[in-house]
Order: C-alpha cells, then structure tokens, then sequence
C-alpha cells in the first residue's frame, strides 16, 4: 500500500465552534452542576465530532490509496500526548504535595491508565461505597479518552480490513453501530455504569459521525439531486435561486434544529436520567444534525464560526484536559464544596492553561521541523509517565512522604486497601459459587464475603456498599453463625436484575433464616421508576423473602455528616479557604 500522505479534510471553522460549545458545556457542568444539568453530554457531541473527522481522513485516504497506519498513528500521537503529558505530570506533582496515602496510591493508579488510554475500564472497576466520590478524583475525565482512542485502534484496522477485501464500508459502519447503539440500549437498564463506561456501548456515537462521513463523501451528490427533485416538485417555480434559496432555508433548518436539540439536552438531561440509553440520541442527534447542515447553514457561519467560537474550539482539547484536574484538586483540598468565585477563577485558570499548553506546547509539538525527534520524545515521556504512576501504586502512594501541609495520620487510620485486604485475609468468599463469579470488585478483592467457609448460611446482608459496612459488626457479635453479604451497586429490589440471582439463591437457601435489607436509600431514591415507589418496591422484597421463611430487616442507613470527616483530623493545605467545622446538631442525625 501506498505509504505516501493521508487526506484531510477541508477545514471547517463551524465544527471548531461546536467543538467549543461542548467543552463549555462539559466544564459548566463540572464546576456549576445545577446550573447546567446535561452538560456532561457535550462528551458525546465530542465523539461524533471525532467519528466524523477521523473517519472522513481514513474513507479519503483509502479512496486514493494513500492510507499508512504509522501515518494515522504518528499524527494521533502528535495531536494527543504532548498536551496529556503536561497534565498528567502536573497531577504527579501536585499530588505529592497535597494527598494522602492512598489518594495519591489511586492516583498514580489512574496516571498509569491515563498513559494507557485505559481509564474508563480501571473508573468502571472502581464504582462502589469504598471507591472516592467523582469529585476527588483528579483524571475521572480522561475515560472519554479512553474510548476514543480505543476507536481509533479497532476502526482504522477494520475498515482497512474491509476496503482490501471489498465489504460494503457503509454496511459495515451501519451493522456495527446498529449493533453497539443495541447493547447500549439493553445495557442501560440491566447496568447503567457498564454501559456508561464500556467501549462497545459507546462506539455507536462515533460511528454516528462515520456514517455521515460517508455520505457527505459518496453520497452527497445523490441527496442533492433527490432534494431538487423533490423541490421542483414542491416549488411552483423551479428557477435556480429559488431552488438555492430552498437549499439554504434547509440548511437553516437542520443547523437550528440540531442546536435546539442540545440545548434540550444540557437542561433536561441529568445525571438520573438513565443515559446514555436513548437520552444520548438528543446530543448525537444534535451533533449529526449541525454537521451535516454544513458551513454555510446560518448558525454554522454566523454563530459557530465567529472568532470567540473558533479559538475556545482550537483550545477545547486542552481545556478539557485541565479544567476537572483543577476543580477536583480545590475540592479535595476544601472541606466545603468551594465558594463560587474560586469556581469561577478556576475555570479562568483553566482557560488560561489551555491556551498556554496549545500555543506553547501542542502546536510546536504537533508542526514544524525534527517531526521523528518530537514522536520520539512523546513517546518516551508517556511511557516514562505511565511507569511512574504504577510505581506510585505499588509503592502505596509512597507513605513516607512528610509535609507539613497533610492532614495528620494517626495509629488505626486505614485506608480502602487495608479494609479489604483485612476482610479477604479474616474471610471467605460467598456462596453459591455463581453469585461469587458474578459479584463486584475492588482493587481486586471479590466484594461477597461471609464469615465461615461452609456453603450453609445462616444470615444475609443485602444491598450496595452501605449494606456491606455491616458484615464486620455482626460477623463478630455473632460467631457461631455463618453471616454473608451480596452487594451491587443499586437498589436491593426484586425487579432489579443485578439482584435476580442473589435473591434467588437466597430464597432457595433452607438454611438462611434472617436477611438484612440496607442501603444508601436517600441518594438512590431517584433511580426508582416512576410507576413505583420506595414503599412497593420494598413492600415487594419483603413479600418474597416472607413467603420463602425468611425474617426480614429493613434498616436505616449510616449517618451522613455535612462535612467531610477527614477533615477533622487538621488542615490539608495552606490553599484551603474553609474550616474545619467538624460539628452538626444531634436533632440533625
């Protein structure tokens, strides 16, 4: 095959606009949350956007024979490591500083997963009670990356494989997205954080902009003579500027439409919604709507190709880069969620840095001369980045570090790692063997214990994670009774098909007389249908446990306190703009 350059496509300045809009929503919604509740969806408008360009670069390439993977590739890395590094290193840095222990062990954790382009496998592994909140961690948003560059390693390969051997590359596109967009749809409601992680539930996004890639190249000819046939049709007269003025006016129509789409979706779409499920065809929608109207639809030129839009858009990858480090990093250090005008100069610093990484950093890096120097050299550095962060996880996040500026430690302080190494070395793994295989993990250890090795059980403990905080008490106040716990992360109920076969084994079980029912009820409360209630849904799992024999327990869950409890052992950082208020009224409890 021809090793001589790739294709690229025209530019167009609208699509840096829409890139713009959905950066700007991304980062709204981090720092502002209940000001713009959807706005995690411009991720999604980001995957169509990329669907369409890399696609539109590898059909051009194919078509004239010039497509290379070391090409492909060299200009990924070029366009992605440099500015990745930078942030990645500055989390390194920052962090040695300012976290503790095991924070900054789950941090090199997820540094080597972001070198690897495989964050959104270690973030799906980590979803539980003693897995930190979303906000303090620092590179939560590079699971998006994840799945990108995860397309770019199976499409390229695939369509090549396609083009040589003549399959159909529009059949192809189609059944694959048909089918992802199909595992998206049924996942979504059996596990909501599969499928918001998983690749193969995600790919049909950017697919989405792979099939308009395709036929704004080889169909695009064919739709403009069905259209002025219909519009001869429709027109009582067909002169030419009456035909482009109908041209226009649809071009109008599609750009405003796709635009009303996504601002539904920033407003109406929430973080309950059960996405991305059919919720994401609003933004895909969106997105495929706004390209396709093309550069001359009015909002593309007057609104999306202005020069305030085109720079956020060449930024938008940086950006997005920087802004969550930043606010997670001011959250772990706050004991209160942050006053609005840190927010507010965080998202100003995260601009800021962006730019600088782009003018300073990604494009020198992306363009000029020593091309084969520069590849070198991004590549040593991620690999050199990814290595340091296992060596932060395996050396437990390096303990022996002392500053001054940490929160004290004191003898009995144990993180999640020597909770669960305690319960896998004191334990045993549940039975029946088949609930074992299918349950949760942390790190590793297998989150279904109980307390004897006999297959006879006598009490269950069921629910998510506040459920499972239990086992310990109640295994000790009781041992000579075999006490196990069967955690998912959702709402212990009958219809719930993550518990399908806990409940079933349970209500076989001959032996199992009591069953503890627990969890975190008040932030799950959302997740229950609207046809149904919390009382039903309970009303429910105590009719059948009841039925089978069982002495059923529904209980309260833990105290949740309005501060974060860490921060009652002393001050983390000078930065830090909160006290410590460590106390909260008993009436409150």
């Amino acid at each position: 095959m021809s090793q001589t350059r790739l294709a690229h496509p025209k530019y167009r300045a609208d699509i840096d606009g829409l890139r713009a809009v959905a950066v700007l929503a991304v980062v709204i919604f981090h720092a502002f949350p209940k000001s713009m509740k959807g706005g995690f969806i411009g991720v999604d408008v980001f995957f169509v956007i990329s669907g369409y360009l890399i696609s539109t670069i590898i059909f051009e390439s194919l078509s004239k024979g010039s497509f290379s993977f070391a090409d492909f590739y060299i200009r990924r890395i070029k366009r992605i490591f440099p500015s990745l590094i930078v942030v990645l290193v500055a989390c390194f840095a920052f962090g040695w500083f300012a976290l503790l222990a095991d924070e900054y062990r789950q941090l090199g954790k997820h540094i080597a997963a972001g070198a690897g382009f495989i964050s959104n496998f270690v973030f799906w592994n980590e979803v539980g009670y003693f897995d930190n909140s979303a906000e303090t961690k620092p590179l939560l948003h590079l699971w998006s990356l994840g799945i990108e560059e995860q397309f770019y390693i199976f499409w390229p390969m695939l369509l090549w494989l396609s083009w040589r051997y003549r399959f159909n590359l529009l059949v192809v596109t189609l059944v694959l997205a048909a089918l992802s967009f199909a595992l998206n749809i049924k996942g979504v409601e059996k596990d909501s954080i599969a499928t918001f992680y998983s690749p193969q539930t995600r790919f049909w996004e950017l697919l989405s902009g792979s099939l308009l890639a395709w036929l704004t190249l080889y169909k695009k000819d064919a739709a403009n003579r069905i259209k002025e046939k219909l519009l001869r049709k429709l027109l009582s007269s067909a002169h030419e500027d009456h035909l482009q003025t109908a041209n226009k006016a649809i071009a109008n129509a599609l750009s405003f439409f796709g635009i009303a789409l996504l601002v539904f979706g920033f407003f109406r779409i929430t973080a309950n919604s059960s996405f991305p499920g059919w919720w994401a065809l609003t933004p895909v929608g969106g997105a495929i709507l706004i390209i396709g109207a093309g550069p001359h639809a009015w909002a593309n030129r007057k609104i999306l190709s202005n020069k305030v839009a085109i720079w956020f858009g060449l930024i938008s990858f940086p950006l997005y880069l920087w802004h969550w480090p930043l606010l997670s990093f001011v959250r772990i250090i706050n004991n209160d969620e942050p006053h609005r005008n840190i927010l507010n100069s965080i998202i100003l610093l995260s601009i800021l840095l962006a730019w600088l990484t782009y003018k300073i950093i990604e494009r020198p890096m992306r363009f000029g001369a020593y091309s084969k120097t520069k590849l070198s050299i991004s590549i040593f550095l991620m690999a050199l980045v990814g290595g340091t962060g296992l060596i932060i996880y395996y050396s437990n996040g390096f303990p022996s570090r002392k500053n001054a500026n940490l929160i004290n430690e004191f003898d009995g302080d144990i993180g999640h790692l020597e909770y669960h190494r305690f319960i896998a070395n004191k334990y045993f793994p549940c039975t029946p063997k088949s609930v074992a295989n299918a349950a949760d993990k942390w790190d590793g250890f297998i989150r279904c214990i109980q307390s004897k090795p006999e297959a006879n059980i006598d009490i269950a403990i069921v629910g998510d994670s506040h459920a499972e905080h239990l086992f310990l008490g109640i295994a000790e106040a009781l041992p000579n009774k075999n006490v196990v716990f069967y955690t998912k992360g959702g709402l212990p109920f009958i219809g719930n098909s993550d518990f399908k076969d806990i409940f079933d084994a349970i209500i076989a079980s001959r032996s199992i007389t009591q069953v503890i029912v627990s969890a975190l009820w008040i932030e799950r409360y959302t997740a229950i249908a609207a046809n149904s209630s919390l009382d039903k849904e309970l009303i429910a799992v105590i009719d059948a446990l009841s039925k089978s024999g069982k002495s059923v327990y529904i209980t309260e869950d833990v105290p949740t306190f309005p501060f974060r409890p860490i921060f009652c052992k002393g001050t983390r950082w000078p930065l830090s703009t909160q006290g410590n208020k460590c106390d909260m009224a008993t009436d409150k409890f």
